[in-house]
């Protein structure tokens, strides 16, 4: 696992998604600008974790889909239905 490229990608990816810049909210009585959230990824030797879910190994077929989307440059695509905006 080449751990440089992958923290590569997720930069570019952040600069794609605009990171650090606020965006309009709409509430009841008007709107406010607010930050979105990010997404927690913990790269291990043998796998990664995304948000506080289950330890994913390499291996898993899954796994290496969404590393494969992210060196590829594209937002995960198993978070695309809860998060059509991207994150």
């Amino acid at each position: 696992i080449d751990f440089d490229l992958i923290l590569e990608k997720v930069k570019e990816l952040n600069v794609l998604a605009e990171e650090g810049i606020s965006q309009i909210k709409r509430t009841p009585w008007g709107a406010r600008l607010t930050q979105p959230e990010p997404l927690p990824l913990t790269l291990y030797r043998n796998g990664i974790v995304m948000f506080d879910g289950p330890f994913r190994p390499y291996e898993d077929p899954s796994t290496q889909q969404c590393l494969q989307d992210i060196l590829d440059g594209y937002f995960p695509s198993e978070l695309q239905m809860c998060y059509p905006d991207g994150i």
